[in-house]
């Protein structure tokens, strides 16, 4: 999850909710996506505090590090490291094609970056470094946001002896899902926050 402010309804019942229920069934890895976020941060100052604060809603969520792994993205060289190789034999044309990245432009003409362009081999790097085993997907999804399994640089074609590929852990949201959560995106400027009043909360 990435810390661009603080954490939302969205987060929690898209994400969050399912994480700490997860716990029950999988030895579970959860980061702070703090690279990711730096393609949309407009203060890159803001992502420390950002980072702590979420963090703290993570854990009062029932995220427990006794029985889970939690670690900063940015304190890995090896993520970093590893998305530079993966990025040397991905295609520029099937990155291009992807339609996050395709939205992310719509949404933001100004702020075209290599960050966004290069997020999903980012992502496959995110992945694979821990070697996990399952990666928690929603089947809420459209069929553009396919599992991570269906990802170019996650095949074992790029990458023989590295690149397996993880199977899928399905939780929903509630309700109309993807549409929903998407609709809270922090990036959209209206989300209402974990810790609004119940009042506020419900007229947003």
């Amino acid at each position: 999850m990435q810390p661009t402010g603080r954490m939302h309804i969205g987060n929690y019942l898209g994400a969050l909710r399912n994480w700490v229920h997860l716990q029950d069934d999988y030895e579970c890895v959860f980061f702070v996506a703090d690279y990711h976020s730096l393609t949309e941060a407009t203060e890159p100052a803001s992502i420390r505090p950002a980072t702590v604060e979420m963090v703290l809603d993570w854990l009062a969520a029932g995220i427990d590090p006794e029985r889970s792994t939690v670690f900063l993205q940015s304190d890995l060289p090896e993520v970093a490291e590893l998305h530079l190789l993966l990025s040397m034999s991905t295609p520029l044309g099937w990155l291009e094609r992807v339609p996050t990245y395709k939205e992310k432009v719509a949404q933001f003409p100004d702020n075209q970056n290599y960050g966004l362009l290069g997020y999903p081999v980012l992502q496959a790097a995110d992945i694979l470094l821990p070697r996990a085993d399952r990666v928690r997907w929603a089947r809420t999804r459209p069929p553009h946001r396919a599992d991570p399994g269906d990802r170019a640089p996650l095949q074992p074609s790029f990458w023989p002896g590295l690149s397996r590929t993880p199977g899928a852990v399905h939780r929903d949201p509630p309700g109309d899902g993807h549409r929903w959560v998407s609709k809270m995106s922090k990036s959209r400027g209206t989300p209402s926050g974990c810790w609004t009043a119940p009042r506020r909360s419900g007229e947003r």
